[in-house]
């Protein structure tokens, strides 16, 4: 009876890691089913996105007050969870506080800074849910968020003020044994801690085997909340809890305005207007697919884009489309590749290879009518706190569209006509392109 606390804590430790792993092998499996795009290098600016985007959230200060808020609940929340190694190690061994005389007033310190941040968890949380569901921000109440994406975030936040809950509970109980002296409560005496002291008078009340339960209550749920909550991330949008990291690290680091141009329309380009360069002897290849179709036909990077998505929707609130009415939203086109992801990695573990299902990422979940309304200005990029490029996505389909399709508006048809035949967008020969400049006053 005796061990029976602690093998029933390593098989839940066990199961929920062997879970965990084999929902982040399909995820990895699904990212990587995009094809190759190699990032290496410039490590040092690498690693500055990292501390500065991923776990400092620059960008997020761009509105500081609701920065500091996210900022405290990201850290507190992962910092807190530090504790969870000592949890886990008391759970293993049987010990209770295990590093408390090892660390001394260190200890002391360490767990009063949980509970400050516990505190700030609890707060803003609560005023994150009033805002999604009380003040409605505009960007957390759009109809892109209807369904499992806006309950799943109310979710995450009332988990987490759970969390703290028990966390403070937890701590209240266990000081109040200790001051009572009772069982192996009495032999780590760490006084009463910064917060969870507040909770005393509520609790002196009890009987000392009421507390223990209690105690020991709030321990187990809240290993067992930290176990089911690191398995509902593979299902969440609270994913980029974890992504956000190499996301940031695999940036790309070229400026926004820079787009990806392909080497084979620039040589194109090139003959048409030096035809000496054109090759004598034949060397056409065979068909190049242009631009993307489907999750496949996109780069690893794009699909971790969509994982890394905190679907937050500053980039869909700052797209001019969007703004003017227009179908187009940055943050749908990230969620609807990760669907499509998602389906696309299930068939190919299915079948060993993927087999066409009859549908696919443009058409099926993105339409051209949202493609063509945007405007490549690279607002949605700038507002990502997490390093998002849709804009990335959002070519490669157009591309496909027009060059693979040759499905754009006859307006758009009449411009790529004069700029092949005129070298620009205007129906004048190449050799009045300048005349313009005559007819200026000198």
């Amino acid at each position: 009876m005796l061990y029976i606390p602690q093998v029933l804590f390593i098989l839940l430790a066990l199961a929920s890691i062997l879970f965990f792993s084999s929902n982040a092998r399909k995820i990895r499996q699904n990212i990587l089913a995009g094809r190759d795009e190699p990032i290496h290098n410039e490590k040092g600016k690498r690693w500055r996105n990292v501390l500065l985007l991923a776990f400092g959230q620059k960008k997020m200060f761009k509105n500081p007050l609701v920065a500091v808020m996210h900022f405290v609940v990201y850290a507190g929340f992962v910092i807190i969870n530090i504790e969870v190694l000592e949890i886990a190690l008391d759970g293993v061994l049987g010990t209770h506080r295990l590093f408390f005389k090892p660390l001394g007033n260190v200890y002391l310190w360490l767990i009063n800074s949980f509970e400050f941040l516990a505190v700030g968890v609890l707060i803003f949380c609560a005023i994150f849910l009033l805002r999604r569901n009380v003040i409605k921000v505009k960007r957390l109440w759009s109809k892109d968020l209807d369904g499992w994406p806006r309950s799943d975030a109310n979710y995450i936040l009332i988990t987490e003020i759970i969390l703290m809950s028990l966390f403070l509970t937890m701590n209240a109980s266990d000081t109040i044994l200790q001051s009572r002296g009772v069982g192996h409560y009495g032999e780590a005496v760490t006084g009463n801690f910064l917060f969870s002291s507040f909770l005393h008078p509520l609790l002196d009340g009890m009987s000392n085997s009421s507390l223990i339960f209690t105690e020991r209550f709030c321990w187990w749920l809240h290993i067992f909340g930290i176990f089911a909550f690191l398995n509902y991330l593979p299902y969440s949008k609270h994913l980029h809890i974890l992504l956000a990291f190499p996301n940031a690290w695999y940036a790309r680091l070229d400026p926004q305005g820079k787009m990806n141009n392909m080497p084979e329309i620039q040589q194109e380009v090139l003959y048409a207007m030096q035809p000496e360069l054109i090759p004598a002897e034949n060397t056409e290849e065979g068909h190049k697919k242009f631009g993307a179709k489907d999750t496949m036909d996109l780069s690893w990077k794009n699909l971790l884009d969509a994982y890394s998505c905190t679907e937050c929707g500053r980039c869909t609130a700052a797209c001019p489309a969007n703004l003017t009415g227009k179908l187009l939203s940055p943050r749908m086109i990230m969620m609807k590749t990760r669907d499509r992801a998602e389906i696309v990695g299930k068939n190919i573990r299915t079948n060993k290879t993927f087999i066409d299902d009859g549908k696919s990422l443009l058409h099926d979940f993105i339409t051209p009518e949202e493609l063509r309304a945007c405007t490549s200005c690279n607002a949605c990029v700038e507002a990502c706190p997490v390093s998002i490029n849709p804009l990335d996505i959002i070519f490669q389909l157009r591309r496909y569209l027009i060059m693979e399709e040759s499905n754009a508006p006859a307006e758009w048809n009449n411009m790529f006509s004069s700029i092949e035949n005129n070298f620009s967008p205007w129906k004048l020969p190449p050799d009045e392109r300048d005349k313009w400049a005559l007819e200026m006053d000198t």
